[in-house]
């Protein structure tokens, strides 16, 4: 064989094919895996030119793809404090009072279960800050937020509004705006408001972010979102180097959107660079069950979460069909038992007219006759499994589980169903929605509770995944999920060398422990984006 450019050998590679030899080595030659077997074989494939990285007792595996994130849309969100650790409304207060006041103060990742059942309104905002400080929080599922009343006055909010959307201003009795905001147009009279973060620093945040996904195993990842200044960002961090990881991206369309606005989702499929595309839509059929925007064949506890977020779902129908008739694959978020039924009744009557299958989004409760549809219908599931262990407990005492009701809730998350069914299931993060460490991820998977906290009871655990389906999430299903098993996702001559190295073997090793397993590797078209203890430029 022609010489390689590199050469790494390691004593456990997994290459996530079929059973065969015990594989220690492999090598690259111009980005691609030119040939497997022993550290001996591989004396016969080095050159003067060969790099060698002899890994010791560590695993390779195939890069992993988080199916599903939001590396831009991230970026405003993740303004100001990080209230994520905030359980209870005194601390809440705290963590306001303590937060540097230059103006607007904003906060993300707040749970509702903070609120203890109370209801959402900006009291504790008030309390903290008075009435004069504009505030603007995003609770945990950003598909909701508070605002103080300086910020609804600065908005221009008074009173109930209708949108285009399922989005709402959640009112009190007597008409005024409580300061809980439901979904993405309601938000966004507030967000347009908020001061826009400078070039250069979301640039260098963006990289920052990159970087630390590299560093964690991640060689390509989903973007749910093509908007704002997503073009601009990746086309200036390509100008200046190699991107560390590769970006499929996903263009947002919304309720309401005109014909022109699905022409503009077409042309922007064309848009690429060397490690990123757009190749895809998105849209969202309903919000969240922790807003009471999900879909749900029956309303939840409270009477809510009974209609989609379009309005009119024919319309989202029509407006995938277009698009899917013109070589477009669609991904839509769909959490609720009717939602994720409309989505696959309108996947089932589409033309097959990209090797891209249509996915759906986060899938968090449905009944069991809706399991094999995935399969006869060759649509992707991805999804979260932090979602389920960060924000559910296993007591149904959480907001999402009581909202719910038990029945219900003991439908959550049915990832091992899903696959015992025959279904693709790509895995993903949804950051910042949830940490996008897929060690962790992998671990949660598995386990059906927060990694690293062995006392905590798991949420519904007939729903574990094993080991092996667990790394597949990130490797083979992941790949089978963007249309391209025929050369990623696995570690093979002729596939791409996108490969992560850990000092734990991620099928064998205790998943408490794999969730802390340093990474010693993350390689990219054969290029080392991430070595650990070293710095890697680009």
């Amino acid at each position: 064989m022609t010489s390689a450019d590199l050469i790494i050998m390691a004593d456990r590679i997994h290459t996530m094919g079929a059973p065969g030899p015990a594989v220690t080595a492999l090598a690259v030659r111009a980005g691609v895996i030119t040939a497997l077997g022993t550290r001996e074989d591989a004396r016969d494939w080095r050159a003067n030119h060969t790099e060698v990285i002899e890994l010791g007792d560590a695993t390779v595996t195939p890069g992993l793809v988080d199916g599903h994130s939001h590396p831009v849309m991230g970026l405003g969100l993740t303004q100001g404090a990080d209230l994520s650790a905030v359980s209870t409304i005194d601390e809440l207060i705290r963590a306001l009072r303590a937060a540097p006041r230059d103006g607007w103060i904003c906060g993300w990742g707040l749970d509702p279960d903070a609120f203890g059942g109370a209801p959402i309104t900006y009291r504790p905002l008030v309390e903290a800050l008075g009435t004069d400080v504009p505030v603007y929080l995003t609770f945990v599922d950003a598909h909701s937020a508070l605002a103080s009343p300086q910020a609804l006055a600065l908005a221009g909010i008074t009173g109930p509004r209708e949108f285009a959307s399922g989005a709402a201003i959640v009112c009190g009795p007597d008409g005024r705006p409580t300061g809980h905001l439901l979904e993405l147009d309601a938000m966004a009279l507030v967000r347009a408001l908020l001061p826009a973060g400078d070039p250069a620093d979301r640039r260098r945040r963006l990289l920052d972010l990159l970087n630390e996904m590299a560093a964690v195993g991640y060689t390509a990842g989903n973007a749910m979102d093509f908007e704002g200044d997503a073009l601009e960002l990746f086309r200036a961090l390509e100008a200046s180097g190699s991107l560390p990881m590769r970006w499929r991206f996903a263009t947002f369309v919304t309720p309401g959107s005109s014909t022109a606005d699905l022409a503009r989702v077409l042309e922007q499929q064309r848009l690429c660079g060397r490690r990123w595309r757009v190749d895809g839509a998105k849209f969202m059929i309903d919000g969240t069950i922790d807003g009471g925007t999900a879909w749900l064949t029956e309303p939840d506890v409270h009477g809510e979460s009974i209609a989609p977020l379009w309005p009119d779902p024919a319309e989202y129908a029509a407006a995938v069909r277009h698009l899917a008739a013109r070589g477009v694959p669609t991904v839509t978020h769909a959490i609720g038992d009717a939602g994720i039924e409309y989505v696959l009744k309108t996947l089932s009557d589409l033309p097959r007219r990209s090797p891209v299958p249509h996915r759906i989004e986060h899938l968090e409760t449905m009944p069991a006759d809706l399991l094999p549809r995935f399969r006869a219908l060759d649509v992707t599931a991805s999804m979260q499994p932090t979602h389920c262990t960060h924000y559910t407990r296993a007591d149904h005492s959480d907001n999402w589980s009581s909202r719910l009701g038990p029945d219900r809730a003991q439908r959550a998350f049915r990832c091992r169903d899903l696959r015992e069914h025959g279904a693709r299931l790509a895995l993903g993060s949804d950051w910042p929605i949830a940490p996008f460490d897929p060690r962790a991820i992998i671990a949660d998977a598995r386990l059906r509770r927060p990694a690293g906290r062995r006392n905590t009871e798991p949420v519904v655990p007939g729903q574990a995944l094993t080991a092996r389906m667990a790394l597949e999430g990130f490797t083979t299903q992941a790949a089978a999920a963007a249309g391209l098993s025929d050369r990623s996702g696995r570690v093979a001559p002729g596939f791409v060398a996108d490969l992560a190295a850990f000092e734990l073997d991620p099928l064998t090793a205790d998943p408490d422990e794999f969730a802390d397993s340093p990474v010693l590797l993350t390689l990219v078209e054969g290029e080392v984006v991430h070595r650990a203890g070293a710095r890697v430029s680009r």
